[in-house]
């Protein structure tokens, strides 16, 4: 930096900070703490007289052990880092070339091992599971029965034990799910194809096309016997109709089975903004909004524990009219996603400073997921140009944010992948040997470039690989309450590469610092006018990177004005600092 900016920008600091002391920016948990997650009942409940009948053999799952239940009066998942599996791709137990749910079982202690003192887990303590019911296509999310799991995967009872193995090393689990459409072969659609059928009024159909286009410009009537039926996504994904009270009542039906009799810990809520169109009004309608309003009512009564996640691709003010405690209990930050890899990218912080801001203030009590990629996007390593450095800086940017962060598979060992057809949901990289370790026969889908240098056996062994960065980070946050629930207090930085936020929840304060740039950060200056600090002075322990630094004076309004002039911090470094009271 030049002298000249250098200088212009202490002077605009201090007089800020002098005359604009300004609010802090706290969270007040509204949640109490829960004792339990309550044990899958055994009962069962007959469908409906129109839903097709299936046989549920119910086998009881234990509730989640050996993790809190909720910290500073925080729900559960507000301690949780949560995992993305697409099953297909990771790992084969039985050689089909094909991922399995006891694949996902034999890999649970990659994932965790249940054991608080080893390190050599990732240590997440969810999973969220993508579609996994009988469909087909690859991807699942068109379903053609909603009570059973797709056969290439397993059966209902292998997801039971993976549940009951997953919730004894403290993990819960939730399953993908689109409650808005189904497949074009599902027996219920098949019979709808009939204006006589009683499932003919379970679809929203025209007898003339409409000629409007969806939300983004995509077509969505198509045309069935002489008659046109509606879709959002595509032919084979018609739309079931939400305004017929039938639907809604095998639907809270599915929820119940998923929920009770299998034991499921929540739901990840597909294109949950397309529930129901109002004519042209295809995204986010009233309607939408009433229908999870009940929704949420209902599921709460089955297990008032259970979590839920909605898809919202949306701005973050559309996100929030979804999070204020009568709809989901989460929804997804896309806007974020994209600004934590822009700035990995650039080495600018502006951009999440303003972004983190405003979903802090917008949404209550950081109810809302943090994430960098999914499988409907480019591979993080692709998006940062296959540079570790900055996967590994998006990775801090991540799992130090407000909200609930989420991680794609594989993106903790550097998979790559463009979203091709299916080039983002390769399978997992294992290991050098063949197949990357997936399986021992013929992949379903061929792995990606670069899959000898970038695995899980090769990572293990590196403390400055991409995986052990991840393992830091992650062990970090479950230790420390300020990374998980701490109010937010972004701070100034007189350096223009770093990024730094203050973190501080009922009885721990964090400071974090990322280095954003190639160069070095050296003698510069944070600055913050209010926070819910106590006054006094405070010593900075290292919990994350090294060196050792001065202590820092808190003022009356929490605020502080702090000098650091060594050590510096390295290029793409991540400092997370413990304040302790002297």
């Amino acid at each position: 930096m030049k002298r000249s900016t250098f200088f212009t920008l202490i002077t605009l600091i201090v007089f800020l900070f002098a005359c604009f002391p300004g609010q802090p920016q706290t969270a007040t948990p509204t949640n109490k703490p829960v004792s339990t997650i309550p044990a899958t009942t055994t009962q069962t409940e007959t469908p409906t007289s129109t839903q097709t009948q299936v046989v549920r053999e119910v086998i009881p799952v234990e509730p989640v052990t050996g993790m809190p239940e909720g910290t500073d009066g925080y729900p559960w998942w507000n301690d949780s880092v949560f995992y993305e599996i697409y099953v297909r791709s990771f790992y084969d137990s039985d050689g089909d070339g094909i991922g399995d749910i006891n694949g996902i079982i034999e890999k649970l202690d990659y994932l965790n091992d249940g054991d608080p003192n080893t390190t050599t887990d990732l240590g997440i303590t969810g999973i969220w599971l993508m579609p996994i019911f009988a469909s087909p296509t690859y991807h699942g999310y068109n379903v053609t029965n909603f009570y059973d799991v797709n056969p290439q995967y397993g059966t209902l009872d292998d997801l039971r034990n993976l549940l009951a193995k997953a919730h004894k090393r403290g993990i819960r689990i939730i399953l993908d799910i689109s409650f808005n459409v189904t497949s074009n072969q599902h027996p219920w659609f098949i019979s709808a194809a009939s204006p006589s059928s009683p499932y003919h009024d379970w679809y929203v159909w025209s007898n003339y096309d409409p000629g409007y286009t969806g939300s983004w410009g995509q077509q969505v009537w198509f045309p069935l016997n002489g008659r046109y039926y509606y879709s959002t996504f595509s032919a084979y994904s018609p739309d079931l109709n939400h305004l017929n009270p039938e639907v809604g009542e095998v639907m809270q039906d599915v929820v119940r089975f998923w929920l009770e009799d299998v034991g499921m810990d929540g739901f990840r809520l597909d294109s949950a903004k397309h529930m129901i169109e109002e004519g042209t009004i295809q995204a986010n309608s009233d309607s939408t909004h009433q229908w999870w309003k009940e929704f949420r009512t209902h599921y709460k009564q089955i297990n008032p524990q259970a979590m839920t996640v909605g898809e919202i691709w949306d701005d973050t003010h559309i996100i929030a009219e979804y999070l204020q405690g009568d709809e989901f209990d989460l929804s997804f930050e896309f806007y974020l996603a994209g600004h934590f890899i822009q700035a990995a990218n650039n080495g600018d912080p502006a951009p999440v400073n303003d972004r983190i801001a405003l979903a802090y203030d917008l949404v209550p009590n950081q109810q809302f997921a943090v994430f960098l990629t999914n499988h409907d996007q480019d591979r993080l390593m692709s998006q940062v140009f296959d540079h570790d450095e900055r996967v590994k800086v998006a990775a801090s940017l991540l799992l130090t944010s407000p909200g609930v962060p989420f991680l794609y598979y594989g993106e903790e060992v550097g998979l790559q992948g463009e979203w091709i057809n299916v080039a983002d949901r390769r399978p997992m990289q294992w290991s050098g040997s063949a197949n990357g370790g997936f399986t021992t026969g013929i992949p379903w889908e061929p792995l990606g470039p670069a899959w000898q240098n970038y695995n899980v056996e090769l990572e293990a062994a590196d403390p400055i690989s991409i995986l052990s960065h991840y393992q830091n980070l992650i062990q970090a946050r479950n230790e420390h309450a300020a990374l998980r629930i701490g109010n937010l207090n972004v701070v100034t930085t007189t350096n223009e590469g770093l990024y730094s936020i203050l973190r501080v929840s009922e009885n721990e304060a964090v400071l974090v610092m990322i280095n954003l740039s190639d160069e070095p950060a050296t003698d510069f200056f944070l600055a913050k006018s209010v926070s819910s600090l106590v006054e006094g002075s405070y010593s900075l322990v290292p919990i994350m990177g090294e060196g050792v630094f001065d202590p820092i004076a808190i003022n009356a309004s929490g605020g502080f004005f702090h000098h650091i002039a060594a050590p510096e911090i390295p290029p793409y470094a991540t400092i997370i600092l413990q304040l302790l009271r002297n």
